[in-house]
């Protein structure tokens, strides 16, 4: 039976929408179909112009994390899937350390788990929404009057439920995998093809954007003042250490992704079935990643509101206080859109901020060195918080072989016996993931790779994940007797 705090939700879960799971089994070209329909729908939405905002006249508040929330400055998606990911963790984390009683194992309570999430997902829509139009991330309060906020609301809101039910739609077995890292792998490719062949021009340099480009017109232009020396390092612009940084990246994460640490075992009651338990190497995969960003994104956001040059708090006799927060100076590059964004240059929010690009990084080791602390020990300590939630736990995985009538051979059927053999692998595992992600990701950053370091480490997860989902669905259309075992059903 659900709890106080889900039961809070049941009338608000009532008057959602819902996305009803298919009676009959869907077969792998719809999927694919109506994953290709979800994420034109997306796309279509991000090039759609919020009415009456003036982004102009304002600062991109959420510029640094764009990609990793798969949003568009200006735009329908202005708020992204930061929602959906901020109401799923936080639903998790209820739901892992007890503190609120749901019976996943009973469909009704299972639903309203889901209902309850999606709720969630539209206050902090509403919230978030709120929020900017108070730190002015539209426009200038005053300007915007009250119909028009009104209306910006309006539209945040209904944009929301759509994203919420686009991504509702693909979990309920219509599509293949989630919208959520649908719309960010997108956010991620979209931005690496657009650092990779842009024919744009750059200001102050004859050379297009786009690094592929700018590769080939330095070796074929027949100029001699444009040569492979001016794009191997171009600080913000894309590089040809940036491109070779990326490939390097990508190559890496696979081959982590395919390590696996595998325990031996066997059925307890028929002799010579035998099978192998494995953990991969990143063991929580790119979760510590997002979970730190999702921590750097409210502080980034709050801190640009307290402390930002156009906070009220400015001048009036705190400025010593909000300069430990954070000093930020107003920069617009090419591609940032209107408005640009605010650039933090000293305090809490600067050494939270990777260094972006080889230059940075070498003006400011001190800096780096910080922020590589901060992010590894984060990265360790959540990685090791959503094993615990997660189910992840030694505790939870010797129940689950135990339950699968296994266990490892040469040892007693007992779980604490099967926990304290986990033991000696899994925090060693969760430690090395953080180590390995954090530095993977840091050196994406200052390297200048072709998209941030987290999205690019995100992306690459989520094509692997892509690529084995596809891989078992196409298994299961030519052998529909195994989809019990591959996991479908």
């Amino acid at each position: 039976m659900a709890g106080k705090f889900i039961r809070f939700f049941s009338p608000f879960v009532r008057v959602m929408p819902e996305i009803k799971q298919p009676a009959r089994e869907v077969s792998f070209k719809e999927k694919f179909i109506w994953t290709a329909v979800v994420l034109i729908i997306y796309i279509i939405m991000s090039n759609i112009p919020l009415y009456g905002v003036q982004v102009e006249e304002s600062a991109d508040y959420f510029y640094w994390l764009r990609v990793i929330l798969a949003s568009q400055r200006g735009t329908l998606t202005e708020l992204g899937i930061g929602p959906i990911v901020t109401a799923g963790l936080i639903m998790q984390l209820l739901l892992g350390s007890k503190l609120i009683n749901v019976n996943m194992a009973d469909p009704y309570d299972r639903s309203m788990f889901s209902g309850a999430q999606k709720v969630l997902a539209m206050f902090l829509t509403m919230f978030n929404a709120v929020a900017y139009l108070i730190g002015g991330a539209f426009g200038p309060t005053d300007q915007l009057g009250i119909g028009n906020a009104i209306f910006i609301l309006i539209q945040l809101l209904f944009s929301g439920i759509i994203i919420i039910l686009l991504d509702e739609l693909l979990q309920k077995g219509w599509g293949l995998g989630s919208g959520v890292s649908l719309f960010i792998a997108a956010g991620v490719a979209g931005q690496m093809f657009w650092n990779a062949f842009s024919f744009l021009p750059v200001q102050g340099s004859p050379l297009p954007r786009g690094i592929v480009i700018a590769f080939f017109t330095a070796i074929f232009d027949g100029d001699p003042t444009t040569n492979l020396d001016q794009i191997f390092l171009r600080g913000q612009l894309p590089s040809i250490l940036g491109g070779i940084t990326t490939i390097i990246i990508f190559v890496v994460v696979v081959w982590f992704e395919s390590t696996r640490v595998e325990i031996p075992l066997q059925y307890r009651g028929y002799r010579g079935f035998k099978g192998k338990y494995p953990m991969k190497l990143l063991y929580v995969s790119n979760i510590p990643v997002i979970l730190v960003n999702a921590l750097y994104a409210n502080f980034l956001f709050f801190g640009q509101l307290i402390a930002g040059p156009d906070s009220a708090l400015r001048g009036g006799g705190f400025d010593f206080w909000l300069d430990l927060i954070g000093t930020f100076e107003r920069e617009t590059g090419a591609g940032t859109g209107a408005g640009g964004y605010l650039n933090p240059t000293w305090g809490l929010i600067y050494f939270l901020s990777p260094p972006q690009g080889i230059d940075a990084l070498l003006a400011d080791p001190l800096r780096s060195v910080i922020y590589l602390g901060i992010f590894v020990m984060l990265c360790i300590m959540l990685g090791r918080v959503w094993v615990e939630v997660s189910g992840l736990a030694p505790r939870d995985i010797a129940g689950q072989i135990l339950d699968s009538g296994m266990q490892i051979p040469g040892f007693r059927s007992s779980e604490k016996i099967i926990e304290r053999i986990l033991k000696r692998y899994i925090p060693t595992l969760v430690i090395l993931n953080g180590f390995i992600i954090a530095f993977l990701s840091f050196f994406a950053d200052s390297l200048g790779a072709l998209t941030s370091g987290t999205g690019l480490l995100i992306a690459i997860g989520i094509t692997h994940q892509y690529a084995e989902t596809i891989s078992k669905e196409l298994a299961a259309a030519q052998y529909p007797g195994m989809r019990g075992l591959l996991g479908l059903d």
